[in-house]
């Protein structure tokens, strides 16, 4: 079982000349493991509970291979610590902070953290929802979706140059629809972050655990589980209405998409 089902993840997987030469040998040695996601959400679960340098604590990676060629996503543990601490600090006055994060608990969670400010997470991850901007990487023949050892899945993978050209193009869309705002900040950020790896890298979403919760929640409504997924196909609806100036078409896609992982969010509160 997945320790943490509710977390979905969006990766890059970078080719091993990307690395330095120490890393390279070291990732090339290793055999393919699909038991590493499962290890690093348990990582992460202890590390809640032992709090410890991030700088000190033991990291790992997850592994592709395709057409013969390797490609790795680094855990990055230390600076996902880092990020998620400062923003979680930014979302709460200062004056608070401290009843959530003690001094000391702060402490172990930033040391080293000069060494870290210039390393770049590989790994994004959300709780019991994924963000439309993440579904507008991808298109629907990219799309796997199963039952492996850890129940069931949904992958969806991409070249990096074909997920930065399809977030440039929404961002045009958006830009031109609405204007500057929120959305287009975060699809800015998007881009700025795919901007900072290798040309030939890869770009995965995984579900998670949250296949489990949308398959679950799909067949509670009368349709066919995983497979009456089509997150990708309404994304790609609604920025084609706001590309065509036809609000109703956009509205469309965009309601199916927030309604079925609403409810996913709503099992949050039922766990």
């Amino acid at each position: 079982m997945i320790p943490t089902p509710y977390v979905a993840s969006l990766r890059i997987y970078e080719p091993l000349s990307a690395f330095e030469p120490a890393d390279r040998l070291r990732w090339q040695s290793l055999d393919l493991d699909e038991g590493s996601y499962v290890f690093e959400q348990e990582l992460a679960l202890r590390r809640l509970v032992f709090p410890e340098p991030p700088a000190g604590r033991p990291d790992g990676v997850h592994i592709l291979e395709v057409n013969g060629e390797r490609y790795v996503s680094p855990w990055a543990t230390a600076t996902r610590c880092w990020a998620a601490l400062d923003n979680f600090k930014d979302s709460l006055p200062s004056t608070v902070i401290p009843y959530f994060v003690t001094p000391a608990i702060e402490e172990v969670i930033t040391a080293g953290v000069d060494l870290l400010e210039d390393k770049v997470p590989h790994i994004l991850n959300e709780t019991w929802v994924i963000p439309p901007r993440w579904f507008l990487l991808f298109e629907p023949q990219e799309r796997k979706r199963g039952e492996d050892i850890n129940g069931l899945y949904t992958k969806v993978r991409t070249t990096i140059a074909l997920a930065k050209s399809r977030a440039q193009s929404a961002h045009e869309t958006v830009v031109s629809a609405f204007g500057e705002g929120p959305v287009e900040q975060d699809l800015e950020n998007l881009l700025e972050w795919l901007e900072m790896f290798h040309p030939k890298s890869l770009v995965e979403l995984d579900y998670g655990g949250l296949a489990t919760y949308l398959d679950r929640s799909l067949r509670n409504n009368g349709e066919d589980g995983l497979t009456a997924d089509t997150s990708i196909e309404d994304v790609l609806h609604s920025l084609s209405g706001l590309a065509a100036a036809d609000g109703m078409v956009a509205g469309q896609g965009y309601e199916r998409l927030m309604s079925r992982w609403r409810q996913v969010q709503n099992l949050e509160s039922a766990n």
